[in-house]
């Protein structure tokens, strides 16, 4: 690895779910699930590990009641067609309704240059087809298409979540048909939980590829990948290829533990990729995991294999880390 790109991880301590999009005004945006679950912030920063000592500006909190009301998880911010947007999940109750949390998902929109200035205003749900458990949206662009792709249940369908995949009318509305991307079968994705879930898109080499984690979100936490020709029907299951394997899980040798909800961006020279990600220090969770607020933001260099396939690697050790 690029020595003149390693990191100081954590980046962020005590952000889950983190979100990191590098804008043309040379800001990295950053967002993430808070502790609290009760509200969103985004900071910026010009640089990725500058984003430890940014301010965070709360641009939303959650309702006193309602469907808006319970559990803000995993926000992300996307600029799309001149405008801001953050996607998140939100329940009306704090706990399981028939075996999953009862999320829907949301998106707010702010026409300010700067996200962190200017009115956020709610666009409302993001409805899919049927309702049901549904969470971690995220969103890119490809010929002049918008995508969605999310995680959502099918009571038909064992397990808290599947991966799905609809072109968008617009950023706050799909079109046009589903389709299921994956859904919890290998061993590696049933591990306490059935589940698929925190997708994100990364392009390069005439690929598309889809990061998504599995399992429940202890040590088992880890990541898999799903690759597409940039020519092919992103619409059609035909033009997905799913990995047998896990493509980032846990290093304990490294003290890297559950890493996974990712998200990509690029180093300040635009020169690299980078994998944005949550991971634990420890295995010893006292209590539901869901509160357990340290799940730390983490980067490090992607590198590239002769075949133009992504290579994670390892989760790389916190500063300070001694191997025991």
């Amino acid at each position: 690895m690029n020595s003149e790109y390693s990191f100081k991880n954590p980046v962020v301590e005590q952000r889950a779910d983190p979100w990191v999009y590098k804008h043309t005004d040379g800001y990295y945006y950053f967002t993430a699930s808070v502790p609290q679950y009760d509200r969103l912030e985004v900071r910026r920063s010009k640089t990725i590990q500058g984003i430890a000592d940014a301010p965070a500006v709360t641009v939303w909190r959650k309702h006193d009641e309602g469907p808006l009301s319970q559990l803000i998880w995993a926000p992300e911010i996307h600029y799309i067609h001149g405008k801001w947007y953050i996607y998140f999940a939100a329940a009306n109750v704090d706990h399981p309704v028939n075996d999953t949390f009862n999320h829907r998902m949301y998106v707010i929109e702010n026409g300010s240059s700067n996200p962190l200035e200017g009115e956020w205003v709610e666009k409302g749900q993001v409805v899919t087809e049927w309702e049901s458990f549904a969470l971690d949206a995220t969103t890119f662009q490809h010929n002049d298409k918008l995508y969605y792709v999310w995680a959502q249940r099918d009571y038909d369908i064992p397990g808290n979540s599947n991966l799905y995949i609809s072109e968008m009318e617009n950023p706050w509305t799909l079109k046009g048909p589903q389709l299921m991307l994956t859904k919890p079968e290998l061993d590696w994705e049933i591990i306490g939980f059935l589940v698929n879930e925190g997708p994100a898109v990364l392009k390069k080499n005439g690929k598309i590829y889809i990061t998504y984690s599995a399992s429940a979100t202890d040590i088992n936490y880890c990541m898999g990948l799903l690759t597409a020709d940039e020519n092919s029907d992103l619409l059609d299951i035909n033009s997905w290829h799913k990995s047998e394997q896990p493509v980032f899980r846990s290093a304990p040798e490294n003290g890297q533990y559950g890493p996974g909800h990712n998200s990509f961006t690029r180093t300040e020279d635009d020169q690299h990729d980078v994998l944005i990600y949550h991971a634990r220090n420890y295995t010893e969770i006292v209590g539901d995991p869901l509160y357990d607020p340290n799940r730390h933001t983490r980067a490090q260099l992607i590198s590239w294999n002769e075949d133009g396939t992504p290579n994670f690697g390892k989760p790389v050790p916190d500063e300070g880390f001694v191997h025991s």
